[in-house]
C-alpha cells in the first residue's frame, strides 16, 4: 500500500453492527509512502496507523 499526504483511508467495520471509518493521511512516515502513517480521524483524533487488509486507499486527486 502507498499513499500520499491528503489521501484518504477507508478502514471498513470488522465486527457486525461497526460502522465504516474514513481517516485523512497527514503524515507518511514509512519510505516511498509505505507505512506507518499518521491519520487524522472525522472527529479529529490522530493516530499512527499501518493499514490491514480491510483499509481501501481514496486518492486525493479523485476527490472533488
Amino acid at each position: 500500500m502507498q499513499v500520499s499526504v491528503g489521501d484518504r483511508l477507508l478502514i471498513h467495520g470488522r465486527i457486525v453492527g461497526q460502522r465504516d471509518r474514513t481517516a485523512e493521511v497527514i503524515e507518511v512516515l514509512g519510505a516511498n509512502g509505505s507505512p506507518p502513517y499518521r491519520v487524522r480521524f472525522e472527529d479529529g483524533h490522530e493516530t499512527i496507523m499501518s493499514p490491514g487488509p480491510d483499509t481501501v486507499v481514496r486518492p486525493f486527486a479523485t476527490e472533488a
